[in-house]
């Protein structure tokens, strides 16, 4: 073998064993930036799973809210059969009277009127739409 041919070999191995490191080198820069995606994703993940735990525990407090008012209007309404019968069974010799409902002297609002009533679950729909969109894209 010449000299020549034996630096050519060693310049080929030589150029061979650097494109080995910079593909080595590849190969640990694309696991690195695997791992950051990783990370990043467990973040939001993480944001996403504290973000509906705070909506549940709002969800529950509200339910419970619901149902201790609901407890009270049957407690209420109970209580006004109970006292509706004692005086029916207390005065059986003098007819029932019949009273009409309270007239209120306040005005009616804006929240008992229907377009009004109507406007706001039609921007209730539209605001949960838009919610849900955002959500699932």
């Amino acid at each position: 073998m010449s000299e020549e041919d034996t630096q050519a070999t060693t310049d080929s191995e030589v150029r061979g064993a650097e494109l080995r490191e910079n593909l080595a080198m590849t190969d640990a820069r694309r696991a690195e930036e695997e791992v950051a995606r990783a990370h990043a994703e467990a973040e939001a993940a993480t944001k996403t799973e504290e973000k509906l735990s705070r909506k549940e525990r709002r969800l529950r407090e509200k339910a419970e809210r619901v149902h201790a008012e609901a407890e009270r209007a049957r407690a209420a309404a109970d209580a006004t059969a109970a006292a509706a019968a004692s005086a029916a069974t207390a005065s059986a010799a003098t007819p029932p009277r019949v009273s009409a409902p309270p007239v209120s002297q306040e005005p009616a609002g804006p929240a008992q009127r229907p377009e009004v009533l109507i406007g706001a679950s039609f921007a209730g729909a539209f605001l949960a739409a838009r919610i849900l969109k955002r959500i699932f894209d």
